[in-house]
């Protein structure tokens, strides 16, 4: 039987990373096995329901590249993927689980159930439903449906143990007297979560079921369901939970909010595809890096781990600094195109992405790197020149260096007439770069000075010496700063 699983979120909120890794596992295990990928829309939940959280759950998916092959805005034979146009499938359910006995009315009010849930809490006992409309008199129960009175239809646990057979967990046991006689059908017709995936995923021939760790205390339920409805349960998988650098489970105060954030943050999606697939899973040969394509070919769902994955800030820099830097210059400069200045034309745009590319973690880091193209610095941080020198001298070789650019084009082919000019003067050649490169550039830590002098251009370089020959000769000797530590890559051109 061709292999069918779904991702199936409820539209209350934003898409976070654990389900972004839900969604991930789901569509890698059917792309491996050549089967289908179904996304579900459970919005059974009408009160929380929020249109804007589903737009963004979309958006996120698509932007991870994950694209379903039925559900919302592609149909599919199982249609409709949204549960609130199913609401007939788990009606009929529920009342074939009432005619044979496995559930049954319950009309407790809510003040009846938030006094009996308080009463449980002090006595420091499971809050639970405690049955009280199991047995219900038929003549009792005939007369308050007759007259209309509103209830739920309530799933009759009965007595013994249920068994789970997870493929990551094996074969796990659970004592029936735990579970509670769980609500499948709402007053209003609407289903619970319990009842709608059960039918959905027995209606829409799911093989694998592959959701989080969280679902499985409800999984005995949703057993002891199939096993009602006369109905072959799929496999089920329960991912391990991703949890925070604290071992806590992973929550908004650990990082971003939402999938999306780090979008806007500058990660790739190829980047976050492959930090989330090691999120509890390894391909076991020591490779680290993988497209899309590539975690497809590797992907095996027994090799997903059932211990808990721990969220790693750093880690997901690093991943995604690699794929920076294996993309291509072209396409490297079309993803920036949104996070530099409008002022940055593309031409320029093209020309400092080379020197961008090895330099960023996240492309959002790209905008403070180039904006010096465009804005001047004349506004110099105290401290231009890094050798203690008095300001005459300090002017001097800056001219001199000035002259090196006017009699040539600027470019990495001028190393060795400025290595000379601090050589005359008993300078360090960091200390007359790290000057340069704060008088040209405006900032001790950059782009390479002299690829980001040929980009500006021989005008434009002589410009900003002048500006800053012009501050440092009408300076006094105190004035100029005292030589900074200086790192290895900040003294080189």
């Amino acid at each position: 039987m061709p292999v069918r699983d779904r991702y199936a979120p409820s539209p209350t909120g934003a898409l976070h990373l654990g389900g972004a890794r839900t969604v991930l596992f789901n569509y890698l295990f059917a792309r491996k096995m050549r089967g289908q990928f179904v996304l579900r829309i459970e919005d059974t939940d009408q009160k929380r329901y929020d249109p804007e959280s589903l737009a963004s759950i979309l958006e996120g998916i698509r932007w991870l590249g994950l694209q379903w092959d039925e559900g919302p805005e592609v149909g599919g034979p199982y249609a409709p993927y949204f549960q609130s146009e199913r609401l007939s499938l788990y009606q009929a359910a529920a009342q074939r689980l009432v005619e044979a006995g496995h559930a049954y009315y319950c009309f407790c009010t809510p003040k009846r159930l938030e006094a009996l849930r308080k009463e449980q809490e002090r006595a420091h006992l499971p809050t639970r439903y405690d049955g009280h409309c199991r047995n219900l008199d038929p003549s009792e129960l005939k007369q308050r449906l007759a007259a209309g009175e509103p209830g739920v239809v309530r799933m009759r646990i009965p007595d013994g143990k249920t068994v789970v057979d997870d493929l990551l967990r094996g074969r796990l046991e659970f004592d029936n007297s735990t579970l509670d006689d769980q609500v499948l059908l709402k007053s209003d017709g609407f289903p619970t979560y319990h009842l709608a995936a059960t039918v959905d995923d027995h209606e829409m021939a799911m093989t694998h079921v592959i959701r989080g760790e969280e679902w499985l205390p409800s999984t005995p339920k949703h057993v002891l369901l199939y096993q009602m409805l006369g109905w072959d349960p799929p496999t089920f998988v329960h991912l391990p939970l991703v949890l925070g650098p604290d071992r806590a489970k992973l929550s908004k105060r650990h990082g971003a909010a939402s999938l999306l954030e780090y979008r806007e943050m500058g990660y790739l999606p190829e980047a976050m595809n492959n930090f989330l697939a090691f999120l509890g899973w390894s391909p076991g040969t020591g490779e680290e890096l993988f497209d899309l394509d590539g975690l497809v070919r590797a992907f095996e769902l027994e090799k997903v781990q059932s211990s808990p994955a721990v969220f790693d800030q750093a880690k997901l820099d690093s991943v995604n600094a690699e794929h920076i830097r294996r993309l291509a210059p072209g396409e490297l400069s079309r993803r920036l195109r949104p996070f530099v200045p409008d002022e940055i034309g593309d031409d320029l745009l093209a020309q400092a992405t080379p020197l961008v590319q090895t330099r960023i973690t996240k492309l959002a880091e790209a905008a403070d790197l180039v904006r010096f193209f465009v804005e001047r610095p004349y506004d110099y941080p105290e401290g231009l020149v890094s050798k203690g020198s008095d300001a005459a001298e300090a002017a001097a070789v800056l001219e001199e260096a000035r002259a090196v650019f006017a009699a040539g084009e600027p470019g990495p082919g001028l190393e060795a007439a400025l290595r000379q000019v601090a050589e005359k003067h008993g300078w360090k050649a960091g200390d007359l770069f790290m000057a340069l490169r704060v008088a040209i550039i405006g900032s001790r830590q950059s782009l390479p000075l002299l690829e980001s002098s040929s980009i500006l251009g021989q005008d434009e370089v002589l410009a900003r010496l002048d500006a800053a020959i012009a501050t440092v000769a009408g300076s006094t000797g105190a004035a100029a700063s005292q030589k900074p530590a200086i790192a290895e890559d900040e003294a080189s051109p």
